[in-house]
């Protein structure tokens, strides 16, 4: 599994968008701190949030999608004979690559601070707790967040072969999820008990975790419950999208 680890990560760091990725995120931050407040830009790390995982999700679905389209999926099966491993190196790589784009935007941020919007680092925001505080575990929260659309990319793209698709569809889910859960909860069906606990409801975590006032209303779970329940999606999805991946012919 070493090996190929390690071909998934030579693969990897040659790609041009694993570089261009950083840049397009410094620009984005750099565009959106002069319209928020200097707190909120901390503790959101300039609200990179969704910026962070549409680059995920290109990422994540050239991944697949690619190595389908010209075979090469092919021969990383054979080279490596398992489809787990196959499968898990690449979820390990996009993995790795979300902290590193996490701790680049926590990075940019402290740079923005220092330089363009100061703020007291130190000073009680959310949860009282310091504002350094609530940067962090904002982050930690949204690193499962990501790391759950990332599964469902990964599911979707052991389905449909071609980029543009599950580029589309997994952007579909970032932005318009939210509605969808919101507005089957706002029927206050005798399901909601249940529905409640659809994967897009998790997909709010990290807004839930900012606005808990707002979205606690929306989501009908608390922070440690929508939490819980995105991890558990996130190895819910992962295994369904091996399966699938493991029963696709090429």
């Amino acid at each position: 599994m070493s090996k190929s680890l390690y071909r998934e990560f030579y693969k990897f760091r040659h790609e041009k968008f694993t570089w261009i990725a950083p840049l397009l995120l410094l620009i984005f931050m750099i565009a959106i701190s002069g319209y928020i407040s200097a707190r909120f830009l901390a503790v959101t790390t300039c609200d990179s949030t969704d910026a962070i995982t549409i680059l995920l999700v290109i990422m994540g679905a050239t991944m697949f999608s690619m190595e389908f389209q010209n075979n090469a999926i092919l021969t990383l099966l054979y080279k490596s004979r398992r489809a787990m491993a196959v499968y898990l190196n690449k979820f390990i790589i996009i993995f790795v690559y979300d902290l590193i784009l996490h701790v680049l935007a926590i990075v940019f941020t402290f740079t923005l601070a220092a330089t363009m919007r100061p703020v007291s680092w130190l000073s009680i925001y959310q949860y009282h707790q310091p504002l350094v505080v609530n940067m962090f575990l904002t982050t930690g929260v949204d690193i499962i967040t990501s790391m759950l659309i990332i599964s469902i990319v990964f599911m979707i793209s052991t389905i449909i072969n071609s980029n543009a698709v599950v580029v589309t569809l997994s952007i579909a889910v970032v932005f318009f999820g939210e509605y969808i859960s919101s507005s089957l909860l706002a029927n206050h069906s005798l399901l909601t008990a249940w529905v409640k606990w659809n994967p897009l409801n998790m997909t709010m975590l990290t807004h839930q975790y900012v606005y808990y006032a707002g979205y606690h209303e929306t989501t009908l779970l608390t922070d440690p419950q929508i939490t819980m329940g995105a991890l558990t999606y996130i190895l819910v999805f992962f295994a369904l999208g091996y399966l699938i991946f493991r029963k696709k012919r090429f």
